[in-house]
């Protein structure tokens, strides 16, 4: 990644391809970078809804970040990005008025928590799908995040190494698209 007019404005477009033969792997493509990456455990889908397991085709802004500063420190990002506090929570059920949305805990709707033992949300980026718009059962917490070893499948999401999101922010900007293919 070299290209210093990128690097001053950021990237517009991160691009995720599926992995030919695989459902859940991808290819994560920044200017001429490419990165390993996971998706969702049912491949993608046009038609996303909630707890299917897929990660929605769409191209999807980046809206802004959390980050779980006790084990992630300096991020070089131009992202507006949260510190993770024990009591955040994300909603995931469908009939709350606070669907797709941070809530604060105590919550007893279905919901994720945000400071999670995992690591999945170390550095997690919000990405703009049934956020700005929603719409009951289109798809909750659709988050560009961290991967499990091994590039498990996510639950929907786009999941790439600490040291490649690492360099990805570099580029990253509200507004920067996620696009799905």
């Amino acid at each position: 990644m070299r290209a210093d007019c990128q690097k001053k404005r950021g990237a517009s477009t991160i691009v995720v391809r599926q992995v030919p033969g695989n459902r859940s792997r991808a290819l994560v493509q920044l200017g001429p970078v490419t990165l390993p990456a996971a998706i969702g455990r049912s491949g993608r889908t046009a038609f996303k809804r909630e707890g299917d397991g897929a990660t929605p085709i769409a191209a999807m802004p980046v809206l802004y970040g959390f980050v779980r500063g006790d084990r992630v420190r300096a991020l070089p990002t131009a992202l507006p990005m949260r510190r993770i506090r024990p009591d955040m929570l994300w909603c995931d059920q469908p009939e709350h008025p606070s669907y797709n949305r941070l809530v604060k805990a105590p919550f007893k709707p279905s919901h994720e928590e945000m400071k999670r033992e995992d690591g999945l949300y170390d550095v997690c980026l919000v990405l703009d799908w049934n956020v700005s718009s929603r719409q009951r059962n289109r798809g909750s917490a659709i988050f560009f995040h961290l991967i499990r070893p091994g590039y498990q499948p996510t639950a929907g999401c786009v999941a790439v190494k600490l040291r490649d999101m690492q360099r990805l922010l570099r580029f990253i900007r509200k507004g920067t698209v996620v696009k799905v293919l």
